[in-house]
């Protein structure tokens, strides 16, 4: 008998639903058994575009309900997934495609006459695929079978190469396998109360950890449905929240439907629960949404090599500023830096990750996957963080974006929640630049709120009643935003970039 993990768990169960799966912006839907059949005659295609099981599809396509299908396809016939943001250029894709050397690479159908080629180059069948359901693999797929036997994929088995965002270097492939993924999507189901009788409005990219394997997996773990939505549209959302029951999105998200008068509680009556993760976020804006809806967002602590780690609980007290506890089967502890010594509660230092969710490694990057992944199995996630006294986990930042000034460790993280309480400031990032005395210093870059002029040097002053001296920035500036990914990260390195000289300027 075939055994396929995920395809049993996830998308098995579709054949037998009648009713909607997705819902589209345009009101249109797909229902369980139609995008079985669908999934059906694209898993078809690809395996007579001569995909074996393990080959990697590479896909840089926009969000629909044809780009879910391709992946359950995907996973079905026993391939690994290897989505990629769309926003990529093709000298980057020159990159992940030499990579994960796939045996498919599919695009959007405008973008096959540019990329068709690249994929060539590296040995790989290219085919496209649109939103609309057109494109070179749409065609192969019309009048193929609605049904396919699973390629037996066993839970250890590659799902899917995740790559990381690239921000040190070269993007890294994460290796997840059907039991990370679907171990995590399990678990979510039961810590977020996840019923088939849940909405997701559904506003995250599936390229994405958050909008793939969170999103995407829990609802269809879960046997609810979903509203697909290409984006964030404030239109859309404003539009689709009446109809819905749960959103997962990024803080940016949360912002802008604040800066929305028509956001209030008669919208989301029918809300059961808000998530944010991918970037932190503030506590002004926790206190603001649920003054204006009655709703505590959920934060989650997740990455690409993990999916999810932690949770702040569905019942009980969901703390700003934390990202709660580990999540069942996931194990977190804190250690030092440099020795990799366990620290005692309180410290701050290395956070790291133990538990079925964990990847296997960095795909073709054994030295990396080594540097990262220690033989008990614990992952040095990069992020520096503590564990409070009543167990919930706070991130202080990216031990890559940790200060070193005179020789003392500065934790941006505590700078910006001192600047973010600021009279006119909506937002701040900490970073270090060079600085003749102190190797590196201090600087904070600020955001003003509409409308205001913040005064930098009682900013300044007043940060004197709550920090060290050697903590306080040397200089603060402002600017109009900050740099951020599609996910909602403020881009640190760009940042640097932009302000490495300033010290050396501002002496000359």
């Amino acid at each position: 008998m075939t055994g396929n993990t995920l395809h049993q768990a996830l998308f098995a169960p579709l054949a037998a639903r009648d009713d909607a799966l997705i819902t589209l912006p345009d009101g249109g839907v797909v229902t369980g058994r139609a995008f079985a059949a669908m999934l059906a005659r694209y898993a078809h295609a690809l395996v007579e575009s001569g995909v074996e099981p393990g080959d990697r599809i590479v896909v840089q396509v926009e969000k629909s309900a044809h780009a879910l299908a391709l992946y359950g396809a995907a996973i079905t016939a026993g391939a690994v997934f290897v989505p990629l943001n769309s926003a990529y250029t093709p000298e980057e894709l020159d990159y992940f495609i030499e990579n994960a050397e796939p045996r498919i690479v599919v695009v959007d159908p405008a973008l096959e006459p540019v990329l068709g080629p690249l994929a060539a180059k590296h040995g790989a069948w290219p085919l496209s695929l649109g939103a609309d359901g057109g494109g070179s693999l749409a065609e192969a797929a019309r009048g193929q079978p609605e049904s396919f036997d699973p390629v037996e994929r066993a839970p250890d088995d590659l799902a899917a190469l995740l790559y990381t965002s690239g921000t040190t270097g070269r993007s890294k492939g994460a290796m997840l396998s059907h039991s990370n993924l679907l171990s995590n999507a399990q678990v979510l189901v039961e810590e977020w109360r996840f019923s088939s009788g849940d909405v997701l409005l559904h506003i995250l990219p599936i390229f994405h950890t958050h909008g793939l394997f969170v999103a995407t997996n829990v609802t269809l773990a879960a046997g609810a449905r979903m509203i697909l939505l290409p984006k964030f549209d404030i239109e859309a959302v404003l539009a689709h929240l009446p109809q819905a029951s749960v959103m997962m999105g990024v803080p940016t998200h949360y912002t802008r439907l604040l800066a929305d008068e028509r956001l209030d509680r008669e919208r989301v009556a029918g809300m059961r629960l808000f998530v944010s993760g991918s970037a932190p976020l503030l506590a002004e804006t926790h206190e603001a949404f649920e003054a204006r809806t009655g709703h505590r967002i959920l934060e989650r602590y997740g990455m690409t090599e993990t999916n999810m780690n932690t949770s702040n609980p569905h019942d009980g007290e969901r703390r700003a500023g934390t990202v709660g506890f580990p999540l069942p089967g996931v194990e977190i502890r804190i250690t030092d830096p440099e020795s990799g010594e366990v620290l005692a509660a309180g410290a701050t230092g290395m956070v790291e990750v133990r538990g079925l969710n964990v990847f296997q490694g960095y795909w073709r990057m054994p030295d990396k996957t080594a540097e990262e992944l220690r033989d008990n199995g614990y992952f040095i996630t990069g992020d520096l963080g503590r564990v409070d006294a009543d167990g919930y986990l706070h991130i202080v930042g990216r031990s890559k974006d940790m200060i070193i000034s005179g020789g003392l460790n500065v934790y941006p993280k505590e700078i910006e929640l001192a600047l973010d309480a600021q009279p006119g400031i909506a937002e701040s990032a900490v970073i270090g630049v060079p600085h003749p005395d102190f190797g590196e210093a201090v600087l904070g870059v600020l955001v003003p709120r509409p409308g205001e002029r913040p005064d930098l040097d009682a900013i300044r002053a007043t940060l004197g009643d709550s920090l060290a001296a050697f903590k306080r920035p040397k200089a603060l500036v402002t600017v109009p935003e900050l740099p951020r990914n599609t996910m909602g990260k403020v881009q640190k390195t760009e940042l640097r970039a932009r302000f490495g000289d300033h010290f050396a300027r501002s002496r000359s």
